[in-house]
């Protein structure tokens, strides 16, 4: 009997394991309607589905603005070699201005979700400095730095803000070619790995556990493909269909 009662919490708990995964809206929730990839809106509809966390990319202008867009160009304009004011007023497709840093931080401030901030490499690695530390200004400056995980494919990104991030901020590397022993000996929280990584790894979720690191896997759109990573215990999956992975996670709002 008692080894009965002792089976049952631990299939209770394994179960409990799987429903906590996450779900992190791929540069918000950016299909919803009016919205578009890393706007204001698309990070408000992420929050109004339930959303665990939205992530959004980061570039500096070449003067010193942060700018949350994804591609290094937006209408010809390349951001890390461009002024603010040549970037400032370009439109996304939803007919929002792209937003600063700044003004993406104050929306987020009236919602409830984690934000992943998602350093983008620069080609001038001192630029790139100079964006570690402005990134950390704002966070502390709108008092979400308890809020906020940072990832980036940059290496020399991920060194300096594993170096300078307040204590207990999670850092996590995009690239996919270190295992979780070496991501744990540089300091970082985990692996933040395209799923198909994974997928030739398996053996990486396993050790990332038990290393004490945590996984997520991008960009899992399809419904498979997100049942693979919940039945292999990915901790966190970032997806352009958050609301197909709420209802395959039981998390559906």
């Amino acid at each position: 009997m008692k080894k009965q009662f002792f089976l049952l919490i631990l299939l209770c708990l394994a179960l409990c394991s799987v429903a906590q995964t996450r779900v992190v809206a791929h540069r918000g929730y950016w299909k919803a309607a009016g919205s578009a990839q890393n706007s204001r809106r698309s990070l408000v509809k992420a929050d109004s589905i339930g959303c665990w966390g939205t992530e959004f990319d980061v570039w500096m202008s070449r003067d010193g603005v942060l700018f949350v867009n994804h591609d290094a160009t937006i209408n010809g304009i390349e951001i890390q070699h461009a002024k603010a004011t040549e970037v400032r007023g370009q439109r996304l497709s939803n007919g929002e201005c792209i937003p600063t840093l700044d003004e993406l931080l104050q929306v987020a401030q009236g919602t409830t979700l984690q934000l992943v901030c998602e350093l983008k490499p620069h080609d001038n690695k001192q630029q790139e400095a100079q964006a570690v530390k402005k990134l950390l200004k704002l966070f502390k400056k709108y008092g979400l730095e308890n809020r906020v995980t940072y990832i980036t494919f940059s290496y020399p990104g991920m060194r300096l803000l594993i170096q300078q991030v307040p204590r207990g901020t999670e850092v996590y590397y995009l690239n996919g070619e270190l295992p979780p022993a070496t991501l744990k000996s540089l300091g970082a929280a985990g692996a933040d790995y395209h799923h198909s990584i994974f997928q030739r790894h398996p053996e990486w979720v396993t050790e990332s556990r038990q290393l004490g690191l945590k996984t997520n896997a991008w960009t899992v759109n399809d419904a498979p493909t997100m049942r693979w990573c919940v039945d292999h215990g990915i901790d966190f999956i970032t997806t352009n269909e958050p609301e197909t992975l709420q209802q395959i996670i039981g998390q559906a709002p």
